[in-house]
């Protein structure tokens, strides 16, 4: 789809999908790897977007970009991952303008994630960024959002307590761990992918167990090992997979794979067997549970538990809202400013074009016609009148209607600004 011809300027959206509607499967259906998201943006590129940042996560899969409508952005979503318009539209969602601004915000600040306060999402913020703006996807307006969103992070990473306390998917599925497996500390543990979640795990693992009791087994084996050799584990090839599955007493999953890794014919036991799938899209087939004694726990059950932890983060959500109300009013300022500052340019020098016909005109007409005095008053009769424009559109309800009517009394023509 070639990007519409129009004077109508693109506007600003969020879409995507997230854990609150779309489940585990869903999620798998709509996640892009790096390859993927890699295809979508050079398909933008093509199709005309200006602007725009794509994130895919285990938690969700979003687009934050201009078009001239939303769609435009939706197209590229599922002509580059294995969901359909359909499955979009009953499970997604779509924000424009404002709504969109207040969405970035409360996904990058941790208050959208699935687990609250967990800010691992505002890195993969910083990594599409870079992504989009090393293939020149990034506009003004983008890269001063996506920076008032690490700003608002940071403060209130640093001002208030919303992130206190070990609580992710990570540490979240070890204390699984302990609550249910009797004697951690002398069973066998097998990490299968070194993905974050799972290098996560396997360092909250490492903490509390004996390190001669994890395995780490990765299709590349060096990623395996450069972890291996951080943590002091055990590292087995992914041919010993099967072995090292009869071996485990729990086994975390955490592979990048688009389908199942893990079934049923791999599984050979002899003992209980506990799997803990921490992969979007899922990557072991639900087939395991017909085997008994394998009980198998989907990284959606962990971002459920509540504990005190959540609870008292719970508290700090007025405080962290006010810090991002405070930067977003910072953002919506600066983006007025850029708004009308061209037509204001444009409405000054029409005022100073007729100040130079009038001096003229009076220079030829008043042989004592005082140069300096003239040039003094009229340059600020011109900034107190630009200046009640100005405050006019700051404070009008409809900018764009005011805009419109100095453009169109006063004559001016100005390029048509985002959002």
């Amino acid at each position: 789809m070639e990007n519409l011809n129009s004077s109508k300027p693109d506007t600003f959206y969020s879409v995507g999908l997230s854990y609150k509607k779309a489940d585990a499967e869903m999620r798998g259906k709509f996640s892009l790897d790096a390859t993927a998201k890699i295809k979508l943006l050079e398909q933008a590129k093509r199709e005309g977007i200006e602007s725009l940042i794509v994130t895919s996560t285990c938690n969700r899969t979003e687009i934050f970009g201009f078009a001239q409508h939303p769609f435009q952005l939706i197209k590229l979503l599922c002509e580059n991952s294995q969901g359909t318009v359909e499955e979009f539209q009953k499970v997604a969602f779509v924000y424009k303008k404002q709504e969109a601004i207040n969405h970035i915000f409360h996904v990058g600040t941790g208050l959208d994630s699935q687990i609250l306060g967990d800010f691992e999402i505002i890195s993969q913020l910083k990594i599409a960024f870079a992504e989009s703006k090393a293939m020149f996807l990034v506009n003004a307006f983008m890269e001063r959002l996506v920076n008032a969103v690490i700003q608002a992070s940071k403060k209130i990473k640093t001002e208030t307590e919303i992130s206190s306390g070990a609580t992710s998917v990570s540490f979240a599925s070890v204390q699984y761990i302990f609550k249910n497996v009797d004697d951690i500390a002398d069973k066998n543990i097998l990490l299968f992918g070194t993905g974050k979640i799972g290098r996560n795990t396997c360092e909250n693992l490492v903490k509390h167990t004996k390190h001669e009791q994890i395995t780490l087994i990765n299709r590349t084996k060096d990623k395996a090992e450069k972890l291996a050799q951080k943590l002091n584990v055990i590292v087995k090839d992914y041919a010993d997979l099967q072995l090292e599955i009869q071996k485990a007493d729990v086994i975390i999953v955490a592979t990048g794979a688009q389908n199942p890794t893990i079934d049923k014919t791999l599984l050979n036991l002899k003992k209980p067997l506990l799997i803990l799938d921490l992969s979007i899209p899922k990557n072991v087939n639900e087939n395991v549970k017909d085997i008994p004694g394998v009980t198998l726990v989907h990284m959606d059950h962990f971002s459920q538990m509540t504990d005190e932890t959540l609870e008292r983060r719970k508290l700090h959500i007025p405080a962290a809202k006010i810090i991002i109300e405070e930067i977003q009013e910072e953002f919506i300022s600066w983006n007025k400013n850029r708004k009308f500052a061209p037509t204001i340019h444009a409405l000054k020098e029409k005022f100073n074009s007729i100040k130079v016909g009038e001096l003229n005109f009076q220079r030829k007409k008043l042989s004592n016609f005082d140069e300096e005095q003239a040039e003094l008053i009229s340059n600020r009769i011109i900034q107190k009148i630009t200046n009640h424009f100005v405050n006019h559109l700051k404070d009008g309800e409809s900018m764009d209607e005011g805009i419109e009517w100095i453009e169109k009394v006063f004559q001016l023509e100005q390029e048509k600004s985002f959002l």
